[in-house]
């Protein structure tokens, strides 16, 4: 089990797991993860982690066919700019690796943004905290766990 799997269940979420082989050559985990399953790529959403000011790191969750707009999320976050977090500090603050960072159970909670395209499926796709698991789950219980913005985030 996962912390974000964890997180599900002591909530009583409804939740799928969908485990897929993952290729250690591939680093678009994202996309990997939408073919291996066999998924529509605009009902899987990756975890992305961004920078606000030193110190203050936010999630933005974003299919995984979609560049996220650095602009919008600072938008959404009421703040005057946002870069790419560096990815080593990604992993600390998370407690997850790169390609398995769920925007569920991590160290540490972030502001989190999910772009509102989520809102267009009863379920959606997640990392569940490793790479090659990905976790089904109601927006709207993403969005009730996680205390998110809806707002319009991809580029």
């Amino acid at each position: 089990m996962t912390p974000a799997i964890n997180l599900l269940k002591k909530n009583r979420c409804d939740f799928k797991i969908h485990k897929y082989d993952h290729d250690p050559a591939c680093t678009n985990y994202g996309e990997e993860a939408a073919l291996k399953l066999n998924f529509d790529q605009n009902r899987v959403f990756k975890t992305l982690l961004v920078e606000l000011n030193p110190k203050e790191l936010a999630v933005g969750i974003i299919p995984v066919n979609c560049s996220m707009s650095l602009k919008n999320i600072a938008l959404a976050l009421k703040v005057k700019s946002a870069k790419m977090a560096d990815k080593q500090e990604a992993q600390k603050v998370t407690g997850y690796l790169l390609g398995g960072i769920s925007p569920l159970g991590q160290k540490k909670r972030l502001r989190t943004v999910i772009n509102k395209s989520a809102f267009n499926y009863d379920t959606i796709f997640v990392s569940g905290g490793k790479r090659g698991l990905d976790i089904e789950v109601k927006p709207q219980d993403l969005e009730k766990l996680l205390n998110t913005i809806s707002f319009e985030i991809i580029a």
